[in-house]
């Protein structure tokens, strides 16, 4: 155990000098700050690393991770990192990445009790109970899951748009866009769902903001 925790500076000690052969100047480009172009909304899953994935380098995408990808209006965490992202930061792009074989999606199809984590998976019930009819119509239970995996990325952008820190950025006319994509975690590859979001001009009513006066 202490071994394959040491290992970790060995390894970055090799990170260091493999990325200073290659860029003797790139620690410090690095730290002279950051200007993202993508906020990264992804799954706490091991196997999802952002920049890995999307073939980008350290300080390219900024990045908030949880347990099947959720954008909670009650999580302050998630809050914070979105209004700093788009406020401070100026970030173009907020993407929200599912993954095929989530265990926070699948353990939401069930009825076993987990543990504190229950409570996290009731929003992603939530997301069932919103489809149900299209999910129960799908026998295959992985191709089930697939499909619950790709609706729960839709309504967490549709939750993004909704929020008051990505209504008030359209209105100032910041050039952001909100998208949904899903990595499958068998071949390394990402999916646009096609669902990216603009404007307000497809949400209902109910969810629109009156922009405040001093907006």
């Amino acid at each position: 155990m202490i071994h394959s925790y040491k290992s970790l500076f060995d390894n970055n000690k090799n990170w260091v000098a493999n990325t200073t052969n290659a860029n003797p100047e790139f620690f410090h480009n690095l730290a002279k700050g950051q200007s993202p172009e993508y906020l990264w909304i992804g799954c706490s899953d091991s196997r999802v690393p952002a920049n890995e994935i999307t073939g980008t380098m350290p300080g390219d995408i900024f990045v908030h991770r949880n347990i099947a990808n959720m954008v909670i209006h009650t999580d302050m965490s998630m809050l914070s990192v979105l209004d700093y992202s788009v406020n401070v930061l100026g970030v173009k792009h907020i993407i929200v990445c599912g993954h095929y074989g989530c265990g926070g999606v699948i353990a939401a199809m069930g009825n076993k009790q987990v543990g504190l984590i229950d409570n996290w998976l009731r929003h992603i019930k939530d997301v069932y109970r919103l489809h149900k009819q299209e999910l129960n119509a799908i026998e295959d239970i992985e191709k089930r899951s697939e499909r619950f995996v790709e609706l729960n990325v839709i309504e967490q952008v549709r939750d993004l748009a909704k929020t008051s820190i990505v209504q008030n950025a359209w209105a100032n006319g910041k050039p952001l866009q909100v998208h949904g994509l899903v990595y499958d975690i068998r071949n390394g590859i990402l999916k646009d769902l096609d669902v990216s979001a603009v404007d307000c001009n497809d949400m209902e009513d109910v969810y629109r903001f009156e922009m405040p006066d001093y907006v």
